[in-house]
């Protein structure tokens, strides 16, 4: 995984008439990443809050800005000024595989309730460990070597 920023103290900044980037932050060190507007996508976390495949904005010359909106500010109670606490890695292109694709193999391959009965915490870790392969030739290796440790406990639950 590629972090830009790990658990890094930000300003979440309010300028208003920005449309869409009223509320934004600005990752420091992220001026030299090259890529137009859609190619440059992120995922992470804004204090405990979740974010998947978020584009930042490239802006020449600058630090690229990531749009905070209002669904983010209100999950963890911040506005323009405050501080929050940013951990966000970078996507590639070739990053084909999401959460939604990968629930879908494993209802298909009949392990998907057996990885419900897994905790949060270990759901959320085994999906985590599989988006943060790259390319996605490692996703689907991560995919498959869960798909049969699942399997097996599958198959001892039912005996």
């Amino acid at each position: 995984m590629e972090y830009i920023l790990k658990d890094k103290n930000l300003e979440l900044k309010y300028e208003p008439g920005k449309g869409s980037w009223t509320y934004h932050l600005q990752i420091p060190n992220t001026k030299n990443i090259k890529g137009k507007w859609g190619d440059i996508k992120v995922s992470g976390y804004i204090d405990d809050y979740k974010i998947e495949s978020k584009n930042l904005a490239p802006i020449k010359g600058k630090d690229k800005l990531l749009a905070v909106n209002g669904t983010i500010r209100k999950a963890i109670n911040k506005s323009g000024g405050d501080k929050v606490t940013v951990t966000l890695y970078l996507l590639t292109n070739k990053e084909q595989v999401n959460k939604k694709q990968i629930l879908e193999t494993f209802k298909e391959s009949g392990v998907l309730t057996a990885f419900r009965r897994l905790s949060k915490e270990e759901q959320k870790e085994i999906i985590e460990d599989i988006l943060v392969q790259i390319p996605e030739e490692k996703q689907i290796q991560k995919i498959v070597s869960y798909l049969e440790q699942l399997s097996k406990y599958v198959d001892t639950n039912n005996q």
